[in-house]
C-alpha cells in the first residue's frame, strides 16, 4: 500500500504531472478518504444537531412544564376567582332585589305623597266649592229627616254669603243658581211639623179640662132644683114676716085666727113643694146628639182618654210623614169634640179650633231640590 504522503509528492513533480489521470492508482484511496471525511463530517453535524436537537427538546419539555404548571396555578385561581365572583353576583343579586324593593316602596310613597301634596295644593275656591257642596248636601238631609224648609234654606244663606266674601267672577254663576234655589224654597209652603205638635200638645192638655155635654145638663137641673128651693124659702120668709107684722098690729086677736094662718101657711108650702117636685121630674129640652146624654159618669173618664189617645196618634203619624192616618185621628177627634163636648164652652171651642188648625196645615208638601245650585258647583269645579 503506497503512502499517501509520498503520492502527493510524486503527483507535484514534473513527472507525476505527465502521468495519466486513468491510470493513477492513487485516485481511489483518495476517494475513499474523502467519501470517509465527508461523513465524518455529516456524522458529527448529525451528532451536534442531535444534541442541540435533544437540548432543545429538553428546554422545550421543561418549558412546557413549567407552562402546564403555571396554567394549573392560573387555573386554580381562576377557579378561586370565579367562585369569589359567584359569591359576589349572588350578595350582588341580593342587594339589586332589596335596592327594587326600596325603589317599589320609594315609588308607592313618592306616589301617596304627590297624591297628598296635589291634595294639600287645591286652591281656596275649590276648597270652597267643596264645603258648599258638602253643607248643601247635608243641608237636604235634614231637610229630609225634619220635614222642614229652615236647614236648606240657612244653608243656602250662609253658602251666598260665604262666596260673597271672595268676589271671584267664575264663582257668580253659583250664586245667582243659589239666589234662584232660595227663592224656590221660600216659595214653598212646607208644614211646619214642629209647631204642629205644639198645638196638639195644647190640645192635649186641655182635655181634661173640657165639659161634656151631660154634664152641663146635670148641672143646669141641679141649678134648677137650687133656685126653686131659694124662691120657695124666699116666700116662707116674706109669709112669715108679714104674719109677725099683723100679730103685733093686732095683739089681741084671738088665738083661733092664729093656728087658722099657720094651717094655711103650712098648706101653701106644701103644695109649692109638690108643684116643684111635680115640675122637675118633666122636662123639655132640645138635644143635639142624643150619644152625649147617654155618657155616664164613670164613661168620662175613658172618652177623655181616648180623645187623647186620637190626638197623640195624630202627632205621632205627623212626626212619622203619614198625613193621611193624622187626617184621619184629628177627623175622629173632631167628630168627639162636636159630639160628647160643650161647643158653649170657651176651652172647648178652643181646642175644636186647635185640632182644625192642625187638620188644615197637615199636609204633604215636598221641599225641592237645589239642582240648580249643584249644577253649577260641578261646573265650576270642572273648570278650574
Amino acid at each position: 500500500m503506497n503512502d499517501p504522503s509520498s503520492s502527493i509528492a510524486n503527483a507535484g513533480t514534473p513527472s507525476a504531472m505527465t502521468r495519466d489521470p486513468a491510470r493513477d492508482p492513487a485516485r481511489p484511496v483518495r476517494a475513499v478518504w474523502f467519501g470517509l471525511a465527508v461523513f465524518a463530517a455529516i456524522a458529527v453535524g448529525s451528532a451536534v444537531l442531535a444534541w442541540k436537537s435533544d437540548q432543545r427538546i429538553a428546554g422545550l419539555e421543561q418549558e412546557l412544564v413549567r407552562r402546564q404548571q403555571d396554567s394549573a396555578a392560573q387555573a386554580a385561581e381562576a377557579r378561586l376567582v370565579a367562585k369569589q365572583a359567584q359569591q359576589g353576583v349572588n350578595e350582588s343579586n341580593a342587594k339589586v332585589a332589596m335596592v327594587e324593593a326600596r325603589v317599589a316602596e320609594v315609588a308607592m310613597q313618592r306616589g301617596q305623597l304627590e297624591d297628598l301634596i296635589q291634595s294639600l295644593s287645591r286652591s281656596r275656591d275649590e276648597n270652597v266649592l267643596g264645603d258648599v257642596e258638602s253643607a248643601i248636601r247635608v243641608a237636604l238631609q235634614q231637610t229630609a229627616i225634619t220635614g222642614s224648609a229652615e236647614p236648606l234654606v240657612a244653608t243656602l244663606k250662609q253658602s251666598d254669603e260665604r262666596l260673597a266674601r271672595y268676589n271671584q267672577p267664575r264663582l257668580e254663576g253659583v250664586r245667582r243658581a243659589i239666589a234662584r234655589d232660595l227663592d224656590r224654597v221660600k216659595a214653598t209652603n212646607v208644614t211646619d211639623i214642629s209647631s204642629l205638635g205644639i198645638k196638639l200638645d195644647e190640645a192635649v192638655r186641655m182635655v181634661d179640662d173640657l165639659p161634656l155635654v151631660a154634664a152641663v145638663e146635670a148641672r143646669s137641673r141641679e141649678t134648677a132644683k137650687d133656685a126653686a128651693s131659694r124662691s120657695a124659702a124666699r116666700a116662707a120668709a116674706a109669709t112669715a114676716a108679714a104674719s109677725a107684722a099683723s100679730a103685733s098690729a093686732s095683739a089681741p086677736a084671738a088665738s083661733g085666727g092664729f093656728w087658722q094662718m099657720r094651717v094655711g101657711q103650712a098648706i101653701s108650702d106644701f103644695s109649692d113643694r109638690v108643684w116643684g117636685e111635680a115640675r122637675s121630674l118633666i122636662r123639655v129640652t132640645r138635644i143635639d146628639n142624643p150619644d152625649a146624654m147617654m155618657i155616664a159618669p164613670e164613661q168620662s173618664y175613658f172618652l177623655k182618654e181616648n180623645l187623647k189617645l186620637r190626638l197623640l196618634n195624630a202627632r205621632l203619624a205627623l212626626l212619622s210623614r203619614q198625613f193621611e192616618t193624622a187626617q184621619a185621628d184629628l177627623q175622629v177627634a173632631q167628630s168627639s169634640l162636636d159630639r160628647y163636648f160643650d161647643r158653649a164652652s170657651k176651652r172647648t171651642a178652643l181646642a175644636s179650633d186647635l185640632v182644625k188648625q192642625v187638620a188644615a196645615q197637615a199636609r204633604h208638601v215636598g221641599v225641592p231640590r237645589p239642582d240648580d245650585t249643584l249644577a253649577a258647583l260641578t261646573a265650576a269645579a270642572a273648570g278650574r
